[in-house]
């Protein structure tokens, strides 16, 4: 139930886990700027896609760190690092995350904190996700059979309610049919004759490295 520590984030980003796999699992909302929702059925704000490409970027480019700093006296704080850059086109890509996050274009040093937005431009506050939100976020697209549904056995995967523009779920695909599937990376035959599968739209083992990760997350006191 409690919410995964921005530190978390931070560390895997720094220890090399893509962005782009991180943060649409982890965080909620960065500075206000939502993430997409399955279990509220909420698209992601454009800014919000934008930012995850632009810290992968940073992240190839070396061009992101992470510094803890532990004060004699009060809890240690996270510092996210922007270190400066002589490629043109980076430092602009840089100046560019910076107008997304609402911060201040000259600063290169921002204290990272958990909770909503407090408009200030000097600091990024993260609203980070429980293993339970991110569960509930996975099994919000599980697609099951319609005869199911009927008898009132399961309620209808988001993915077969949604509409065109709604959001899309996860990068992994769960599905139960009576049949058994085709192409799917897993599959398990139930006891009354159906099938579960789990299908990744990408590369599994990364998918499974992050939830994994998420798992071992420390936990404040």
């Amino acid at each position: 139930m409690t919410p995964i520590p921005p530190s978390s984030v931070l560390f895997m980003l720094q220890s090399g886990y893509s962005a782009e796999r991180i943060m649409p699992i982890m965080l909620d909302s960065i500075n206000g700027i939502n993430n997409e929702s399955n279990r509220l059925r909420r698209a992601a704000d454009p800014k919000f896609t934008r930012l995850v490409e632009l810290m992968r970027e940073g992240q190839l480019a070396g061009a992101i760190q992470i510094r803890i700093e532990r004060p004699k006296d009060g809890a240690e704080s996270f510092v996210l690092i922007f270190g400066p850059s002589k490629d043109p086109q980076l430092a602009a890509r840089g100046r560019e995350l910076k107008s997304i996050l609402g911060i201040k274009p000259d600063l290169r040093e921002l204290k990272v904190n958990y909770g909503g937005y407090s408009g200030k431009d000097d600091e990024i506050d993260m609203m980070t996700r429980s293993m339970l939100q991110i569960m509930l976020e996975f099994a919000a697209i599980v697609r099951v059979p319609e005869s199911d549904v009927v008898r009132g056995k399961a309620t209808p995967g988001l993915v077969d309610a949604q509409a065109a523009g709604a959001p899309s779920g996860p990068p992994l695909r769960i599905l139960v049919t009576d049949s058994p599937p085709q192409d799917a990376h897993v599959a398990v035959q139930s006891t009354e004759g159906g099938f579960g599968s789990l299908t990744p739209t990408s590369n599994p083992r990364t998918h499974s490295r992050s939830l994994c990760c998420c798992f071992r997350s420390p936990i404040p006191e």
